[in-house]
């Protein structure tokens, strides 16, 4: 399984191979993480969709 790291903040070489080791050995956190980036990603094309709806010309 791929997994992609994305950074709020700019992380020297040695804090994200630190980070990605992290979630390598332990499945059950990248999963929570997984879990929480769709959950974001849903609420925003949910969020979208309310609003292209409302300005369609009926």
């Amino acid at each position: 399984m791929y997994a992609v790291l994305s950074a709020s903040r700019l992380m020297k070489a040695a804090e994200v191979r630190k980070v990605c080791a992290e979630l390598r050995n332990n499945p059950t956190l990248l999963m929570a993480l997984e879990l929480t980036a769709k959950e974001e990603l849903y609420q925003r094309f949910e969020k979208e969709k309310a609003a292209s709806e409302t300005l369609t010309a009926s």
